[in-house]
């Protein structure tokens, strides 16, 4: 049986000959390759997986259990065996019909196996469904080791999971009909255009093979990206202090600094004038101020969170009071930057200072003890490879946080935009979001061992305090008013962990979203999209499964009851303040030169 699919891409002789004559390219590119393998700068062995003890635990455990409980084991591998002759025979009955065709039943689907031909043809049909079976057997496998400690067993799930998706045939060039197809329609050049940005991608990285997810050719800095109108007033070893330009005649007095996550770029929140929280903040009537961290090299390997705190956080708000002439600010702090606010708000409250009216977190984790989805990143045997990687190179490179992250959603974030971009020869999309993804940014040594020891391991914030600069700072001590987001699908900084974290803080007075989808978009969601919507419970005494039942659902942004919480604790109108002042003369404009420095070793 011959599909419409099959005909319209069945090779002439013509086409055999080109697409011989495109493959011969491939051997000139294999020598590109091969300058870029031997020039690999390469990483600590130990970040690639872990350490053998784990599958030799799991092994064993699933050999006792066998010893113990050979019918639960036998009854397990009968399953699968029966399962594959199945299928097996199946396709063997169908042949000796004379049919080329899939069976009636063409197995579960699965967006990876969109294209018809995982149904219609034999061959695609029987590698997929011997796969999900395959996949199926694995999982179960896994489900049936039952004598490992909780974080044992999370990460061998987790790792199981990677193998899995690894090993999808959509993976491969053989097992592929996407590829293929396109292959025949473009003669051969698709996989050499695959080739092509193959090695493009390991030469940007030094041999470290991470999946460009955006045109970056699509993108320039304060032209179609990061473009609210600003200066730079202020600039030290650790960041650019952006003022932006007012667009009301009056603001309010209170000027709102921004703190983003040093791990990216800062732009996340000005991405372009239809989603940039920066441009509706200051449509609000907020004198808005951003922090733009510096991209550190090897010499900021001696730099830790209290550098961040004394010559971020804290020259900050120091230059916003001289710039406004105000006493306090509002303060806003996203991801590990507003774990480091919670850090500075305690340290402020133990100096005696309040230099801070209000705080918001943007999916801020501050207690560590249910470390979620990172819990395979953050045992021993991964942290001391980052550690000998610090050693080694001086910084965590942002390669390697960002191919963590990436494996959290390897689908998505890797295997889906390899097959697009190695085997169809893609181009990747203009997504400013993506773009923003893969413009990273370095760790200094030292911050990077005081948050992964300190903080995500051993808890030290929420259990008993974590010691910087001669204090020991603690969540009871923040007791100014706060608000959180914390968003319902994000996988980084799970909305309970978030929510659990303001709980222990000493504020009474406490106000907590959750936002519609994940880390990034449900924060940069704005209300002209009318998207995801979000929830809210005054209630913050309850466990967290009761405060959701209990909460109210509303449609739309939570950006505008954000800021009608914002808007009682910025005071009254003034005039509209231009970015800077007779001590602080503009520097240059927004973005800034932080912001467009590579993450490069």
């Amino acid at each position: 049986m011959t599909t419409e699919s099959d005909a319209s891409v069945t090779p002439t002789g013509e086409t055999l000959e080109k697409m011989t004559q495109n493959l011969k390219k491939v051997e000139a590119l294999s020598e590109r390759l091969q300058r870029v393998f031997l020039n690999k700068q390469g990483h600590n062995a130990a970040l690639d997986g872990p350490n053998q003890g784990l599958f030799g635990r799991a092994a064993h455990v699933y050999w006792a259990e066998m010893v113990n409980n050979p019918a639960k084991v036998l009854e397990h591998q009968m399953s699968y065996w029966s399962e594959t002759m199945k299928h097996f025979v199946q396709v063997q009955q169908t042949l000796a019909k004379g049919k080329l065709q899939a069976p009636e039943d063409t197995g579960p689907t699965d967006k990876r196996f969109a294209n018809p031909l995982w149904d219609t043809h034999p061959y695609f049909n029987y590698v997929k469904q011997q796969y999900l079976i395959n996949a199926q057997a694995l999982a179960k496998a896994v489900e049936d080791v039952t004598d490992l400690e909780p974080v044992e067993k999370n990460r061998l799930n987790y790792f199981a999971k990677q193998i899995i998706d690894m090993m999808s045939p959509t993976n491969f060039l053989a097992t592929n009909p996407d590829a293929l197809e396109k292959a025949i329609e473009t003669e051969g050049q698709s996989l050499v255009q695959g080739l092509e940005n193959l090695i493009s991608d390991l030469e940007a990285n030094k041999g470290e093979l991470v999946v460009k997810l955006a045109d970056e050719d699509a993108f320039k800095l304060g032209h179609n990206i990061a473009t609210s109108p600003g200066k730079v007033v202020y600039r030290n070893r650790m960041m650019e202090l952006v003022q932006y330009a007012p667009v009301t005649e009056e603001v309010y007095k209170t000027p709102l600094v921004i703190f983003p996550p040093w791990i990216n770029k800062f732009y996340i929140l000005d991405l372009k004038e239809q989603n940039s929280l920066v441009k509706w903040l200051v449509e609000q009537g907020h004198t808005v101020f951003i922090v733009s961290w510096i991209n550190p090299d090897p010499t900021y390997n001696d730099i830790g969170m209290e550098d961040y705190i004394e010559d971020g956080y804290l020259a900050a708000i120091r230059e916003v009071q001289e710039i406004t002439g105000e006493k306090q600010i509002n303060a806003v702090g996203y991801c590990i930057a507003g774990t480091t606010l919670a850090l500075t708000l305690s340290l402020l409250k133990q100096r005696g200072e309040k230099p801070i009216k209000s705080a918001t977190f943007f999916t801020a984790l501050t207690d560590f003890s249910d470390q979620g989805e990172f819990t395979p990143f953050l045992t021993d045997d991964f942290i001391d490879g980052i550690e000998a990687e610090i050693a080694d190179k001086g910084v965590l490179p942002s390669v390697i946080m960002a191919r963590t992250f990436s494996f959290l959603r390897s689908n998505d974030l890797i295997y889906g935009p390899a097959i697009k971009s190695y085997m169809m020869g893609q181009t990747p999309p203009a997504f400013d979001l993506l773009y923003w993804n893969g413009d990273g940014a370095n760790l200094p040594g030292k911050m990077a061992m005081q948050y992964l020891r300190g903080l995500c391991q051993r808890n030290e914030l929420a259990d008993g305090g974590f010691e910087l600069l001669g204090h020991k700072l603690t969540l009871g001590d923040i007791d100014l008013p706060l608000c959180a987001v914390a968003c319902e699908t994000d996988h980084i900084a799970a909305w309970k962990d978030s929510y659990r974290g303001i709980q222990q803080m000493g504020s009474k007075d406490k106000t907590f979203i959750m936002a519609q989808s994940g880390h990034i978009a449900g924060i940069v969601n704005p209300p002209s999209r009318n998207k995801y919507g979000h929830y809210m419970n005054p209630d913050m005494s309850l466990e967290y499964r009761d405060w959701l039942s209990g909460a109210r659902f509303h449609e739309g942004s939570w950006w505008p009851n954000w800021g009608g919480w914002l808007k009682k604790r910025s005071g009254r109108k003034t005039k509209a303040r231009i970015p800077g002042d007779s001590t602080h003369p503009a520097l240059c404009d927004a973005p800034g030169t932080y912001v467009a420095i590579k993450a490069t070793l």
